[in-house]
């Protein structure tokens, strides 16, 4: 089974743990409704949308209000703590949580004692404090986008907010900062770096790219980083591998960007509508492929 962790931003939202139900434009938690927006809602919603098409079950979710003051996420950070070493997940995915390091390694601690491990991917504020704490190699994936790649690529930066202005994060010095990451240790096992052109690597180097389809009106809508974090999540839970997984999570992502045909007004569940639309079709091709490897 697959668990995300994350936090919507809500002061009064209570910290819930349970499985997620997706219903028409709503999360269903604990019978409480939660609104598909950017964040976490959009990663559980891409989630599922791209797990039933791989045949998932429903993934569990840990969730808490923070309105960006941390109250919420320490609160989810101790419940974590408690409560992670009698869980069974195969694969965990952090998400939106204010950045502590202190509770980062109880909680990596308490991920150290489940049997077997499961597989660890982070994303945003936990990726963050994965790297800030030394610990980012204890990670399978992490899913940055260029800013935040240029965040893990700075040794000294002790938070985002002090990389060093040297370390530019332009689309042309990807790789260079991907190389700066695994150098200093600073990355996980595998990256899915986002942007306008998708960078799947590892530390011996870039294992692919993917550029097409480019959408340009995708670049105002907000959450599509969320979504990707979402599908490469469900594919992974689906026993396929971190890196190939990264690799058509970012084509499924694209493709249903392109199918939405979204304007700057395009809100992110307008794209993950298309989502099992996107996933059926690549996951047909890589089908193919596997079977023409295999008549050879």
């Amino acid at each position: 089974m697959l668990a995300v962790v994350g936090t919507v931003p809500h002061e009064d939202f209570p910290l819930v743990a349970g499985e997620v139900l997706m219903k028409e434009e709503t999360l269903i938690l604990e019978g409480r409704r939660i609104p598909i927006s950017r964040g976490t809602p959009a990663l559980l919603a891409a989630t599922i949308s791209a797990g039933e098409v791989l045949g998932n079950s429903a993934p569990f979710a840990y969730l808490v209000g923070d309105i960006g003051t941390g109250k919420g996420s320490r609160r989810l950070y101790d419940h974590l703590t408690k409560h992670l070493p009698k869980m069974t997940f195969e694969v965990i995915t952090f998400h939106y949580l204010q950045p502590d390091v202190d509770w980062h390694n109880r909680v990596l601690f308490a991920l150290g004692e489940m049997e077997p491990k499961p597989v660890l991917i982070a994303d945003a504020g936990f990726m963050y404090a994965a790297k800030m704490s030394g610990q980012a190699g204890a990670y399978d994936l992490f899913t940055p986008d260029v800013g935040e790649l240029a965040f893990l690529a700075d040794e000294q930066a002790p938070h985002p907010f002090y990389t060093r202005g040297f370390i530019l994060h332009e689309e042309n010095r990807v790789q260079e900062l991907i190389e700066r990451a695994y150098e200093h240790d600073n990355a996980a096992h595998c990256l899915l770096v986002k942007g306008k052109q998708d960078y799947i690597a590892a530390r011996q180097g870039v294992l692919a790219t993917v550029d097409e389809p480019l959408v340009e009106t995708l670049e105002p809508v907000g959450g599509t980083g969320d979504t990707v974090t979402g599908i490469v999540s469900a594919l992974v839970a689906s026993r396929i591998s971190v890196e190939e997984a990264a690799l058509l999570a970012s084509r499924v992502n694209r493709l249903a960007g392109l199918y939405a045909d979204p304007t700057p007004a395009t809100q992110v569940i307008e794209i993950i509508k298309h989502i099992p639309r996107a996933m059926t079709e690549i996951l047909r091709e890589r089908k193919t492929k596997i079977e023409s490897k295999n008549a050879r």
